[in-house]
């Protein structure tokens, strides 16, 4: 898999927004596909992937409980 996919979890990133998640999800599925952008007869199976994919991350982040760094919810803003 490809290593410079940046870490969106605390303490490794603060402050993770939506663009943040769903960029990954991007580059994940560009790499998994093989494709920088695809085909207009894969569009939509693309883009449907990309959005579960983002949706899945951010349901983890949302759920995991790192040792020692506070929550997303829980940190200041």
């Amino acid at each position: 898999m490809c290593r410079s996919i940046k870490t969106l979890r605390p303490p490794m990133t603060p402050d993770v927004g939506e663009e943040d998640v769903r960029a990954a999800a991007l580059q994940y599925v560009r790499k998994i596909s093989g494709f920088r952008a695809p085909a207009a007869h894969n569009r939509a199976a693309f883009d449907e992937a990309v959005e579960t994919i983002a949706a899945a991350t951010a349901q983890l982040l949302d759920v995991l409980e790192v040792r020692g760094a506070t929550s997303r919810a829980a940190a200041p803003s």
